[in-house]
């Protein structure tokens, strides 16, 4: 149910008996047109900004009978954030980011739990999902490609708990909606990047992947192959490793290839924990010379950014990301199809000139 309203002229005996969009933008402290988008779904605000609309919107009345923002009129959906343990910069900027917003949640009648697992586990997180049929109203979670964890967003949609799988998805499964980014295209832009960079000249580059039982890990590795195939077939791309997102694996992977491959002149790093790459580039005095990008613009990102180490940065903003899970659980509360007035996440390329 939307919040389409036409404000009337008002009259000698209504006047400013109604509230309207501006008086909420006024009482909120944004424009109109950020309350038209708050409350009409139209496109994602940040979480803070969401949550004064709301509240101001209630406060003067203007949601009246439509007022499914509204926590008080509603049970509020149960909802768990299943996240991967471990020393991933981004995943911890998101977990941050869902707990500074329990009022927001509170706001749209939403119980969000937050909790981490060893999700390179499938039959771990396979059993936590199961096990959530009994407990929550809906989970978001990033997906492991496997049969086990397959089969139990399958048992979850099968009991009317609706999935939402971020960053990674599981395709043929029962999930009702994904949010994250075309990953084999961002593997083709990273790819592109790189290329431009290092030139038309033969070379070697390198990737480094958190696991490539994410299917997210294993899209990126495939765009980022294709890429180089079509558009630098002089530079030969070294097979993946895995530093399961672990500074020091990084580390260990980077200086074997190094020593390797003395004419390695790029690095992929398609997970997370960059410091561990920039660690043993800067031993190997290469930090200036080999072409480093990878994802997700956390401090040590920004700090590699700064002093030359990274060149570029693939990132998505981790605010969007919440509010587009929001959205789909409002959504399917209201009846909606699960990612109706959801745009596509887009990925920004950062690089030490244009840092935020």
């Amino acid at each position: 149910m939307g919040f389409e309203r036409m404000d009337a002229p008002e009259t000698s005996t209504q006047k400013r008996s109604l509230p309207t969009i501006i008086d909420v933008a006024a009482q909120a402290g944004v424009s109109p047109a950020t309350v038209d988008r708050v409350l009409n779904r139209r496109s994602s605000v940040r979480p803070a900004t969401a949550q004064r609309v709301i509240a101001a919107a209630e406060a003067l009345g203007y949601l009246g009978a439509d007022a499914d923002f509204a926590a008080s009129t509603q049970k509020p959906l149960r909802i768990l954030f299943l996240l991967p343990a471990g020393q991933n910069r981004f995943l911890t900027l998101l977990a941050r980011t869902i707990l500074a917003a329990k009022s927001h949640f509170e706001a749209l009648a939403l119980r969000p739990t937050l909790e981490t697992i060893d999700s390179f586990r499938p039959d771990l997180l396979a059993q936590r999902l199961r096990q959530a049929t009994r407990e929550v109203d809906g989970v978001v979670f990033m997906a492991l490609e496997h049969p086990l964890v397959r089969d139990a967003v399958d048992h979850l949609a099968h009991h009317g708990i609706p999935v939402v799988t971020i960053i990674s998805d599981i395709v043929g499964s029962g999930r009702a909606a994904y949010v994250g980014l075309d990953n084999r295209s961002v593997g083709r832009t990273v790819g592109y990047v790189m290329g431009r960079f290092i030139g038309q000249r033969p070379a070697k580059v390198a990737m480094i992947a958190g696991s490539l039982s994410y299917r997210a890990h294993e899209e990126r590795e495939m765009g980022f192959m294709h890429l180089f195939q079509e558009m630098f077939p002089q530079t030969e791309v070294l097979g993946v490793r895995e530093g399961y997102d672990n500074p020091e694996r990084n580390y260990c992977q980077t200086r074997m290839v190094l020593a390797r491959h003395g004419d390695l002149a790029g690095i992929y790093n398609i997970g997370g924990a960059p410091e561990g790459v920039g660690k043993a580039l800067k031993e190997a005095r290469k930090e200036h010379e080999i072409v480093l990008i990878g994802h997700g613009l956390t401090p040590e990102a920004r700090a590699l950014l700064l002093d030359g180490t990274m060149d570029a940065v693939i990132t998505q903003n981790p605010d969007l990301t919440l509010m587009q899970c929001t959205s789909v659980f409002l959504n399917i509360r209201a009846g909606r199809a699960a990612q109706e007035g959801l745009t596509p996440m887009r990925s920004e390329i950062i690089f030490r000139e244009n840092l935020p």
